[in-house]
């Protein structure tokens, strides 16, 4: 055991060349995502590795474990920044969930109400995510459409499916391949917000594209 423990510890000191980055929005330092990715990846690998009661396996383990995951990182802290940079202003919010991008649409600069049809100066934004998309094309992405609670929950569904779709047509149609995208509707299945107030149902009427690092084409 103690030789395996040594070997997840060289791992994790392998996969942490920097341990924080300076957020460039911000300006504060933050723990650096490709570290983490580098760490999780090495001691994965490590422990994978080990299974096999072999200390070369668990150290070769660490090591293509501790590259990967470093890569996918450092190409999701690259691609959230362009992301960033492109949608600055356009009202919609990016956060960061482990390697994926989240990107919220909110209603107001998405879809009239009761409406599938994209606003024009939406559909202008989301020319700009097809270009990042387009620029980094080792990602997936999925679209998720949800309502609030007027209306019945079939129409709802069906309303929350042919939203997402429409944000996937103008991806499509920008050049970003259609084997990329899933869409599927939430409906008012998912709310954020309490749908008995105004403010709070024009929360929940809202897209969210979250960009995900296909793992396979690292």
């Amino acid at each position: 055991m103690k030789k395996i423990y040594s070997i997840i510890v060289c791992a994790a000191i392998v996969s942490l060349p920097s341990c924080t980055s300076v957020n460039p929005y911000t300006g504060q330092q933050q723990n650096s995502k490709t570290m983490k990715g580098g760490l999780m990846g090495a001691l994965g690998g490590a422990a994978i590795g080990a299974l096999t009661g072999d200390r070369k396996d668990a150290l070769k383990g660490a090591v293509i474990g501790g590259l990967l995951g470093g890569g996918i990182g450092s190409y999701m802290d690259t691609q959230e920044a362009e992301v960033r940079r492109q949608l600055n202003g356009t009202g919609v919010s990016v956060s960061r969930n482990g390697n994926e991008l989240v990107l919220n649409m909110p209603s107001d600069i998405t879809f009239r109400s009761g409406s599938a049809d994209l606003q024009p100066e939406f559909s202008r934004t989301l020319e700009s995510v097809a270009l990042v998309l387009n620029k980094y094309r080792l990602t997936s992405i999925s679209i998720v459409g949800h309502t609030d609670s007027d209306g019945s929950a079939t129409y709802n569904q069906n309303l929350s499916i042919s939203r997402a779709r429409s944000v996937a047509g103008v991806l499509n149609s920008r050049g970003v391949n259609a084997m990329r995208i899933l869409t599927r509707g939430e409906g008012e299945s998912r709310p954020v917000a309490s749908n008995a107030t105004s403010s709070g149902k024009s929360q929940n009427r809202r897209v969210e594209l979250r960009i995900i690092p296909q793992k396979n084409g690292f």
